[in-house]
């Protein structure tokens, strides 16, 4: 379709279809967890279950598209392959749940409804490759989108939260706050370094500013806080009322 000598491409997946998917996903994570009778791989950590995955699930697919509008990448492509990329990550081992996905996809695609083999190889591509670990400027505009989108989930203040979750887990004191969100700051300037597109570096920055500023919260806040920043290991709050 054209109109006034524009090319408009027709999206392939429409909304009820897109749903169709994101329901089938939400039930095969819940089911992944079901069948194990010693309650799944890794379920000891909440960020392991059904509900955490879909919810990373949510959160790529929204950052993939977001990512993929603004670099010029065929969208649809881009949030299905986001949709499916840890289908199969609460079922099949680490190393394999990629390739184990893009089969999953596959079949859902080919199977559902009649789109384009171009469509469904893209898709599945995107979904294999997203754990590739090389320069995201060796791949294809949408499966570099969707790897973008899933290294940005884990940075941010969506990532302190997690490891602040670990820290109970692992029974940290909080007096460790610190030190963990300045992790999360090293990972989210590994991940600035290595997203490739201007957007998701972009967000990459916003979301590694709202990390230090907590930090320097928290070091402001709590007494007797390990401060990396301050001379003669005093606190930054020191000679404030209280």
């Amino acid at each position: 379709m054209s109109l006034l000598g524009v090319e408009i491409k027709e999206s392939p997946v429409g909304d009820e279809e897109f749903e169709a998917m994101k329901t089938f996903v939400a039930d095969y994570l819940a089911a992944s967890v079901n069948n194990e009778t010693d309650g799944g791989r890794m379920r000891w950590y909440p960020w392991h279950s059904a509900e955490y995955r879909y919810n990373h699930i949510l959160n790529v697919t929204a950052l993939a598209t977001r990512i993929a509008r603004r670099e010029g990448a065929d969208v649809d492509v881009t949030r299905v392959a986001a949709l499916f990329h840890d289908v199969a990550k609460l079922s099949a081992e680490q190393d394999a749940h990629a390739a184990v996905g893009a089969n999953i996809a596959r079949e859902f695609l080919t199977t559902r409804a009649e789109y384009p083999p171009s469509f469904v190889d893209a898709v599945c591509a995107a979904v294999e490759d997203h754990s590739f670990r090389g320069d995201l400027g060796e791949l294809p505009l949408e499966t570099r989108c969707l790897l973008e989108a899933d290294l940005l989930d884990k940075v941010g203040a969506h990532g302190t939260v997690l490891l602040f979750l670990r820290m109970g887990y692992e029974a940290e004191s909080h007096m460790d706050a610190a030190e963990v969100a300045g992790r999360v700051l090293e990972r989210g300037k590994d991940v600035r370094a290595r997203v490739h597109s201007d957007t998701a570096e972009g967000i990459a920055h916003q979301r590694l500013e709202r990390v230090k500023w907590f930090r320097e919260w928290l070091e402001a806040e709590v007494a007797g806080l390990d401060d990396p920043n301050a001379d003669g290991g005093g606190n930054s709050n020191d000679g404030e009322a209280r």
